[in-house]
């Protein structure tokens, strides 16, 4: 995996000077500081990379205690309903101390055609936002079913934050060209979401 550091934008600003790395992350797409949008979509590229990485910097919800979500489909597709298995283990810790836990969670998805949840709980506060990296591997291949893992942080609406680590897979063997991400409930308020190719 390559190394982006601690601003994304930085390189997004490198990249764009024409200095391309060897190896590492290229960036394929992105949507910056957008405001008050439902979806967020992006085109995966066909036989572009192995894999690919969604950076969510400082996702901010318009409702309260909202979870982010996300779905596939083929090139060109449109109805974002295919049968995804997931499972999530969470680690929270209060603001104020206390309400340590780390446990397996139940929001996890069993072959369904929903939107699995990356995360949830997320506050609409000003000072609370969601930021994560979700992982996608293989999304052109045409044998194997796309697994994918997501690691990420949440300000919880009731002061938590959550450490949220999910897994699963599509449980397709057609190619991957669509990805979309949405909150559970309402717009996505602010926030940017920057798509790398692993090379």
């Amino acid at each position: 995996m390559g190394y982006v550091g601690l601003n994304p934008q930085s390189y997004l600003d490198y990249q764009g000077a024409g200095s391309q790395p060897t190896a590492g992350l290229e960036l394929v797409d992105s949507n910056v500081d957008f405001t008050g949008e439902s979806t967020i979509e992006f085109s995966i590229p066909a036989n572009g990379y192995d894999s690919y990485e969604f950076y969510f910097v400082n996702l901010h919800p318009a409702n309260d205690g909202v979870g982010l979500m996300f779905q596939v489909d083929e090139a060109g597709g449109s109805s974002f309903n295919k049968s995804i298995v997931s499972t999530m283990f969470v680690a929270t810790f209060a603001e104020a101390s206390g309400s340590d836990d780390l446990d397996y969670n139940s929001a996890d998805q069993a072959a369904g055609t929903g939107y699995p949840l990356l995360n949830f709980n997320t506050g609409n506060d000003n000072d609370q936002s969601c930021s994560g990296v979700l992982t996608l591997f293989g999304p052109s291949s045409t044998t194997y079913v796309k697994h994918f893992t997501y690691n990420g942080v949440t300000n919880a609406e009731t002061n938590l934050v959550h450490h949220h680590h999910i897994a699963g897979y599509v449980n397709e063997t057609t190619a991957i060209g669509e990805i979309t991400f949405k909150f559970s409930s309402g717009n996505i308020d602010a926030g940017s979401i920057y798509m790398y190719g692993v090379k």
